[in-house]
């Protein structure tokens, strides 16, 4: 894990380099309170690009997780789930923080022969910009640094960014093939393993080719090994464990690990297709503070009577139609697992010490240990977890739906090197738990059997549930991030069977989301979606809301 003073240092000279400056100059063309281009230092600038670029990620992968049931989201209204103004910071810190400063670096870096940070504003900005594109549409990025110049900027096309994005992930690999003159003074992500970059590079390039549908171009990269294939080369963002200046904390720690307890609810979806089926990673994801839940049996098989003052919906004696018609469970699951149904939107009653939290993966939570006790300030790993952003067990996964556009049994093999990975990956982080009582860890048959019941259960499937299986395993492994979750349930309407909304016409699945209200409502060539329904260049299936099939 990358070193916690050195995130410090730079987090406090950073507020240094982007606020403050000695002038007596009253020119206001540029900003007094900033230092300009030509002042400032290449490997400042590349520090904020990427601390700002893993919040960038963060956020919004949080977002493609709540509308593909990893997560819990809090309405019963699709066009109103997701204000437009609660997208303004995402924007800002996308265009201002991570592009524009990779744009500013850039001719400092050249100047001074610096390639490699050359090479990694690049990849970030490839991926950034793809990012906007996938959750956004059409977006603006040709004309979108300008500046004083141009404070109306047209959007590109999707398709054209995209051709952009591709572009610019070939100069970044070329420039991390080169030999630099100087390397960065902190890399985040691989601490100068330049190889490793250019795997990264070529991860975010299976991504594109996958949501552009370019098989021969996947399997071209596929072909050469040069890509994410080993866990041990993941990409990913380390948080760490301060709690204030600068708060270095994975943000669903710092939400949920609090005084109060839990800030959040965990998605009932996600717990119950985990704790049916003995998956191995449910105590890694989740930490259970009580061991029972209203309405349901606890862990001792013991009956939990309703609660209103905790859980209201536990008194209701049917669940709503499309839950009953679907045999999805309905606000209590057994065994203590305490979250919320898709599209739950009722008050916050006094459970925060009571509902389950995030856990020791990704967040550096606690492990579940069935301790059964309240979450605070500090405890499991301080917060010091990841944020994943292109993982070897999701590249199996995108070669499992390559496999399975031909025939769905192809796929088999890739699904069970993906959850195979993805368990192996989050079993390391029980250790970040020092207090934790890991003897409640799975077992090494423990894992076998699980990856022998998938197997079974695919085998035994038909070519949907195939399919569903894929999907579901793939959703599983995309914990921490939703982005591709949201992607692949656009792409495949997979799987059918996710839990609806407690709304039973909730309005039509998102396709895209509002652009973000700062920047539709200054920018004159950017006019707001009526709805949420306009579908992103490389979305080619039916309009909603006949698919994807749940809502």
């Amino acid at each position: 894990m990358k070193n916690i003073f050195k995130y410090l240092s730079i987090g406090l000279i950073g507020g240094v380099l982007f606020t403050g400056c000695e002038t007596t100059n009253l020119d206001l063309t540029e900003n007094p309170n900033a230092l300009t281009p030509s002042q400032a230092d290449v490997d400042f600038y590349l520090n904020e690009v990427q601390v700002k670029f893993a919040r960038v990620v963060e956020s919004l992968g949080e977002t493609g997780a709540e509308v593909t049931r990893i997560e819990w989201m809090g309405s019963r209204n699709y066009q109103n789930a997701y204000s437009p103004a609660g997208f303004d910071g995402n924007w800002e810190d996308a265009y201002q923080e991570v592009i524009k400063n990779a744009r500013d670096l850039t001719p400092l870096a050249e100047e001074a022969g610096l390639t490699h940070h050359i090479a990694i504003a690049q990849f970030i900005e490839a991926y950034t910009i793809t990012l906007l594109v996938d959750y956004f549409g059409d977006v603006p990025y040709s004309e979108a640094i300008g500046g004083a110049d141009n404070l109306n900027p047209a959007p590109d096309s999707g398709a054209d960014i995209y051709s952009a994005a591709l572009a610019l992930a070939n100069q970044a690999i070329s420039n991390f093939n080169s030999t630099a003159l100087a390397d960065p003074d902190i890399d985040f992500y691989y601490d100068g393993d330049w190889d490793a970059w250019v795997k990264a590079v070529n991860t975010l390039k299976l991504r594109l080719h996958l949501n552009l549908g370019q098989a021969s171009a996947f399997n071209s990269i596929i072909s050469s090994g040069n890509y994410i294939s080993s866990t041990a080369d993941d990409f990913q963002f380390q948080w760490g464990s301060n709690q204030v200046q600068p708060d270095t904390r994975h943000p669903n720690y710092a939400q949920n690990y609090t005084v109060t307890g839990g800030g959040d609810y965990a998605s009932i979806w996600m717990m119950n297709m985990m704790d049916t089926t003995d998956d191995p990673r449910i105590r890694y994801y989740y930490y259970r503070q009580t061991d029972g839940t209203p309405n349901a049996f606890d862990v001792n098989g013991d009956f939990v009577p309703p609660n209103e003052e905790t859980l209201d919906c536990s008194l209701q004696s049917t669940p709503p139609p499309q839950y009953a018609a679907g045999g999805f469970p309905f606000c209590s699951l057994d065994n203590g697992y305490w979250g919320r149904n898709h599209g739950n939107d009722a008050g916050i009653p006094p459970d925060g010490l009571l509902r389950t939290a995030v856990g020791v993966y990704p967040q550096a939570g606690q492990f579940d240990d069935n301790s059964f006790g309240e979450t605070s300030l500090g405890t499991g790993g301080g917060g010091a977890g990841i944020t994943p952003m292109l993982l070897a067990s999701w590249v199996d996964f995108w070669r499992a739906e390559l496999a399975m556009n031909g025939s769905p049994a192809a796929g088999k093999p890739f699904i069970l090197a993906g959850v195979a990975k993805s368990i192996a990956k989050v079993q390391t982080f029980a250790s970040l738990d020092a207090t934790a009582d890991l003897s409640f860890e799975p077992s090494a048959s423990d894992v076998s059997d699980f990856i022998d019941f998938i197997d079974a259960e695919f085998d035994a499937a038909d070519n949907e549930g195939k399919w569903n299986i894929m999907a579901e395993q793939f959703f599983i492994a995309l914990k921490g991030n939703g982005h591709d979750a949201y992607n692949f349930y656009r792409r495949k309407g997979y799987p059918t069977d996710l839990e609806p909304n407690l709304e039973q016409n909730p309005g039509a699945f998102i396709r895209s989301f509002f652009y973000p209200a700062n920047a539709a409502n200054t920018n004159s060539n950017l006019n707001q979606k009526g709805g949420v329904t306009d579908q992103v260049f490389w979305d080619t299936n039916p309009a909603s809301p006949s698919f994807p099939v749940a809502n």
